[in-house]
């Protein structure tokens, strides 16, 4: 089997949960990748034998543009579109980073991943906690992260 992928697409778009975020958008990149097998189109040189880049495109600014709360929706609304299309696949993965996410520290991106297996899951981590770290005021949370159980 061999993977076509198209990585980095990059939108300005205006998902979030809280309406701020939804008001003033923010920066998002999408990875798609597809495994297929392309032999035929390889021998032949014919692009009907392959996954075409451009419908990759064209779908992920499509559904990039129809706001919602959670980037989970829009990683599932693509998946969902490119596995009606590419039917001969036999697999797709759909990740979306929200770059620079709104959670009072430096966070490069957070994201989600759609497809690919039992890997595919919210990604991004949280990494770097430790010591004390329970003790400060996360703004933004309430209550902090305390409330949900995770210490």
């Amino acid at each position: 089997m061999s993977k076509v992928a198209l990585e980095g697409m990059q939108f300005f778009a205006f998902h979030g949960y809280y309406e701020e975020e939804r008001l003033m958008g923010t920066h998002f990149i999408v990875d798609v990748y597809v495994d297929t097998n392309f032999m035929m189109a390889a021998s032949t040189d014919d692009l009907g034998g392959t996954v075409n880049y451009e419908t990759i495109y064209f779908i992920c600014r499509v559904e990039m543009k129809k706001t919602a709360k959670l980037i989970e929706t829009v990683a599932q609304r693509i998946h969902n579109k490119l596995s009606g299309l590419f039917t001969s696949a036999s697999g797709i993965t759909v990740r979306i980073s929200k770059m620079n996410p709104p959670l009072g520290g430096p966070v490069a991106r957070s994201f989600v991943e759609v497809g690919g297996g039992s890997s595919a899951g919210i990604g991004g981590g949280m990494g770097g906690f430790g010591g004390d770290d329970e003790e400060e005021d996360f703004g933004g949370m309430p209550g902090g992260f305390g409330d949900l159980g995770l210490w």
